[in-house]
């Protein structure tokens, strides 16, 4: 290959340089540099970037992690090492770190026949759409077929399937990273107030348990709340945390999971009891079991607050030692669980539940269930540099390049096994937690997506929003939703032509 690891980082800063400055220029002509995000952007670099760049769309902590900007080492050498011949580099293009303003900007420069961006990073929860409207390239048809049997022997399933056409089953996608719903709590203050939480790493409490615990350890502590978790009326709601507590009491929104990915002739399972069970444990979590359309049994343990909360609103109690358990995703475990924050006093589970497997309704549900989130790669089929981009894409399926990854930011290795196996010296807090990532993966979920998931899902936040509030009693929302469901699946089977 030739280079070492010193040159390497200065042919990396050269080009960073010049492509910075033409960055700087794009911008500063660019009147309406806020309005254009990277679809502006992508056709200014276009003219000026070098002809062994692949520029590949991403955040702004991928894309300080490509160069290594804060760090020793940097996904570019990962690559490289990985064996990306050294004369490829690749450029993280900034977008919006808003998911769905992100998935817009896509589909603008899709539409437009707009290459760069070579490589999409694309949400696993939207990928599909895309999919369908034949705006990727399918993996299955350019991949070495070592390459693409590597990646379906050894990927997490649950994410190859928001990867594949729903149709054919080609793949279309490279996960880069899956995302679980965790459990997060403070170990010390549960087992404080008497309670042994030694099994819970593998085999979590009921929902009943965990409220009981969260609300001794919160009085025993003298805190303010026994849990936090999302429940604004936003995409994380309807995809995510609601999935979740639905799925854990053995609900569904279309009859289980096997029909996740097929709209159109699907039933409508919304207005279950088992959902309107969910609803009202959430809502003794914030009320009491006092109050209208709850569980007995279930003690208040959450601020009403949460209704208006999604990720980072949430964390903020929990990261300052003022509430028990707390639901996110594993981002925050690398603070949280760094020796100077609460270190092993920070215990990590999968979801509580309410049903067993056994017990539930509908099939895939019941028992512990955490959603699916994280992101894919994309090839852009408007790109001129298909054979570069491909030898990108390759380079990611290597181990060497997802711990890499896994290390600098966090971000779960689409072979979640690499967890168990990682030196949390190395990687972090995050590794310390493998068993739990495991069973989260074991229990993933993901949202149903298909083309029309977008209405879908906000309509589904707004009811449930109105549901806990207490704006809807749980039937009268939960009627409404099924039938606003009904109406968009029906729409589906028309266009359909059946």
């Amino acid at each position: 290959m030739g280079h070492d690891k010193q040159q390497r980082g200065r042919v990396v800063s050269a080009r960073a340089g010049v492509e910075n400055w033409s960055r700087r220029q794009c911008l500063t002509a660019a009147s309406t540099s806020a309005v254009l995000g990277s679809v502006g952007l992508a056709g200014c670099l276009g003219g000026a970037r070098d002809e062994s760049t692949i520029v590949m769309s991403g955040d702004t902590d991928f894309e300080g992690a490509m160069d290594g900007e804060d760090a020793e080492t940097s996904i570019q050498e990962a690559l490289w090492d990985a064996g990306l011949d050294e004369s490829i580099t690749v450029e993280v293009q900034a977008s919006v770190d808003d998911t769905d303003q992100r998935m817009q900007n896509y589909q603008s420069t899709l539409q437009a026949g707009r290459s760069p961006p070579d490589i999409f990073m694309m949400d696993s929860g939207w990928t599909l759409p895309f999919i369908l409207r034949e705006q990727t390239t399918s993996m299955t048809e350019v991949l070495p077929d070592d390459v693409l049997s590597r990646v379906e022997d050894d990927y997490l399933e649950a994410s190859l399937e928001t990867a594949r056409h729903p149709e054919t089953g080609d793949l279309h996608a490279i996960p880069l990273f899956p995302d679980f719903g965790l459990m997060q709590y403070r170990r010390d203050l549960v087992e404080d107030a008497g309670y042994d939480t030694s099994a819970w790493d593998t085999d979590p409490p009921s929902w009943q348990e965990f409220a009981e615990a969260a609300a001794d350890a919160r009085d025993e502590a003298g805190i303010d709340y026994g849990f936090t978790t999302q429940a604004a009326a936003y995409e994380g709601l309807a995809c995510c945390t609601f999935n979740e507590v639905m799925t854990t009491w053995g609900g569904a929104y279309f009859g289980g999971t096997e029909t996740l990915f097929e709209a159109g002739d699907r039933p409508i399972t919304v207005d279950s009891e088992p959902v309107l069970e969910s609803i009202r444990m959430m809502r003794s979590f914030i009320f009491g079991d006092d109050a209208s359309d709850t569980l007995d049994g279930y003690p208040q343990i959450a601020p009403s607050t949460i209704v208006q909360w999604t990720e980072e609103e949430s964390l903020g109690p929990f990261a300052s030692g003022e509430s028990v358990m707390h639901r996110n995703w594993p981002f925050s475990i690398m603070d949280l669980g760094a020796e100077d924050e609460f270190g092993e006093d920070l215990g990590v589970m999968a979801m509580p539940y309410a049903v067993s497997e056994d017990e539930a309704e509908f099939e895939g549900t019941g028992g512990s269930a955490n959603a699916l989130g994280g992101w894919h790669l994309t090839l852009n089929p408007n790109t001129e540099r298909t054979e570069m981009a491909i030898e990108v894409l390759e380079a990611f399926t290597q181990e060497e390049v997802m711990l890499t990854i896994f290390e600098l930011l966090g971000y779960i290795p689409p072979e979640v096994e690499l967890v168990e196996d990682a030196d949390p010296d190395e990687v972090g807090p995050v590794a310390r937690y493998g068993e739990q990532i495991q069973e989260a993966a074991d229990n993933a979920i993901p949202r149903p997506v298909t083309d029309i998931w977008p209405e879908q899902a906000s309509v589904i936040a707004q009811e449930i929003n109105a549901a806990y509030r207490g704006a809807k009693t749980p039937e009268a929302a939960l009627g409404d939703l099924s039938n606003r469901l009904e109406r968009s699946e029906v729409d589906v089977e028309g266009q359909n032509g059946n």
